[in-house]
């Protein structure tokens, strides 16, 4: 348990740093001026939004083609954090558009594909909720999962397919240096704060399976003593 939580300080050390040097030391952008201070964390969200929906595909491919149980709780953790990740680029984007667009929302493909990204992994996150069968909430988690990271490369490419109110995406080289830098450690941090997160939800998850899978043979708490 100590490298989970040794990621998770690192991580909150990292974007408390990076968030500090966005706000504090980094120049206002010079077209959109301090909202562009938003894409310090909203950048890295999105690449970790989709770092941690292939690494959910991974886990339910694996469980499908392996049967073992390790894949399905690794799969469980990347469910949930995949929600938290998708739900913070939309409000995220929210904020940033508002000022930006001058609406909460519109429905440009790639606010579209990511709402709809949002919504599969909820359902996916409710299957695994309403299935009590442990065997079967894993292989319909898995095979759901699956099929809904089908929308992963579409919201990649939406704003290359189709006519986006939303920028192009970025790479580190074509961001100058002093926007770079608080973008590079908040990604660091969030990373670092993501991995120690799922993993302590991976291992939670073990241990329900477990009581699941090979349940106690005596109910203690049912037992009457008399004397």
């Amino acid at each position: 348990m100590r490298l989970p939580v040794a990621l998770i300080v690192v991580g909150v050390f990292l974007l408390a740093a990076g968030s500090w040097y966005g706000l504090a030391i980094a120049p206002a952008e010079q077209y959109m001026g301090n909202v562009q201070r938003i894409m310090y964390v909203h950048v890295p969200t999105a690449w970790c939004a989709m770092l941690v929906l292939t690494w959910a595909f991974v886990c339910a491919a694996a469980y499908l083609v392996t049967n073992r149980w390790r894949w399905d709780h690794r799969l469980e953790a990347a469910i949930e954090m995949s929600i938290v990740l998708c739900f913070l680029l939309s409000v995220q984007g929210a904020i940033w558009a508002k000022p930006t667009w001058g609406v909460w929302w519109d429905w440009d493909p790639r606010l579209t594909t990511v709402a709809i990204l949002l919504m599969a992994f909820l359902g996916i996150a409710a299957l695994r909720r309403f299935v009590d069968d442990p065997a079967r909430r894993a292989a319909w988690a898995a095979v759901a999962t699956v099929v809904g990271y089908i929308d992963v490369p579409i919201v990649y490419f939406s704003v290359k397919w189709w006519n986006s109110l939303h920028q192009q995406q970025s790479s580190p080289s074509t961001v100058s240096r002093e926007f770079l830098i608080p973008l590079l450690i908040n990604f660091a941090g969030m990373l670092a704060l993501i991995a120690g997160v799922m993993t302590i939800r991976a291992r939670t998850a073990a241990l329900r399976a477990e009581d699941e899978i090979n349940p106690p043979l005596f109910d203690t708490d049912a037992i009457e003593v008399t004397v």
